[in-house]
């Protein structure tokens, strides 16, 4: 299975499925920080891909939901995110075939080009 680093096997998917949204968030936001970015840019990436409102995304967090419950529950898969290519811990995004990886690796791919600099319309693929 292609997915983070080559071939992961189905222990290390469950043990990486099973982090918290809630532990990995911060990193994100921190991430975004330290480059000029915001919180709130952070949440529209999130939004955006996921499909979850605002609200609907506090609730995942208050929640403590892990990454498998997080992607599964969401509320809408953006169509566009077929758009998003490039590699994310030396893979290709596209190329990934378990899709709950990929869909964690979108988002892995998104908030590093808003770290980057990017702009919000092409990071959200407009």
């Amino acid at each position: 299975m292609n997915t983070i680093m080559g071939k992961m096997d189905e222990k290390t998917l469950k043990r990486v499925y099973a982090y918290k949204i809630a532990g990995l968030y911060p990193m994100y936001i921190q991430k975004a920080e330290k480059k000029g970015r915001t919180k709130e840019e952070v949440d529209q990436i999130t939004c955006w891909l996921t499909g979850y409102d605002q609200a609907g995304l506090e609730k995942q967090l208050q929640s403590e939901n892990d990454l498998e419950t997080f992607f599964a529950e969401a509320p809408a898969i953006n169509p566009n995110c077929n758009l998003i290519t490039g590699v994310v811990c030396g893979v290709r995004v596209e190329d990934i075939e378990e899709p709950t990886m990929q869909k964690l690796r979108y988002l892995d791919k998104l908030i590093d080009e808003l770290a980057k600099g990017k702009a919000m319309e092409k990071i959200l693929r407009q």
